[in-house]
């Protein structure tokens, strides 16, 4: 019953999700909308890490096979994939560097900004 209970509490937060995707015109997907609000329930200690631990675990679990599907797609697509390889390879590269490089300056300033309010209130 437990597994339930989490379980519907996850599908319900992504519902909600679903419904914002509906009303905001924004091309950000239900799925993002649904992480958000989970993860602001649990910061905000609405919903507690114990209300949803197993099922997530779960859903962590499950996730590989999830992408079977998708890499089963991506071999039928191999032709086109053959005609825009090094296109795709130099994109994603690209793409990537510049996450990580984006990602490592805002870990940076939120560090600093840490930093700084810690020795102020010392």
């Amino acid at each position: 019953m437990k597994y339930a209970f989490q379980f519907a509490l996850i599908i319900s937060i992504s519902f909600i999700g679903e419904i914002l995707n509906m009303l905001i015109p924004l091309p950000v997907p239900a799925s993002i909308y649904g992480l958000v609000i989970l993860f602001f329930c649990l910061e905000l200690k609405i919903i507690k890490l114990h209300q949803v631990k197993e099922a997530g675990d779960f859903l962590l679990v499950m996730m590989p096979v999830m992408f079977v599907p998708s890499s089963v797609g991506f071999m039928t697509a191999f032709p086109v994939m053959k005609k825009y390889g090094l296109c795709f390879l130099v994109i994603a590269v690209v793409t990537t560097f510049c996450v990580m490089v984006i990602t490592g300056h805002i870990v940076q300033l939120i560090i600093r900004a840490k930093n700084k309010k810690t020795s102020k209130e010392n």
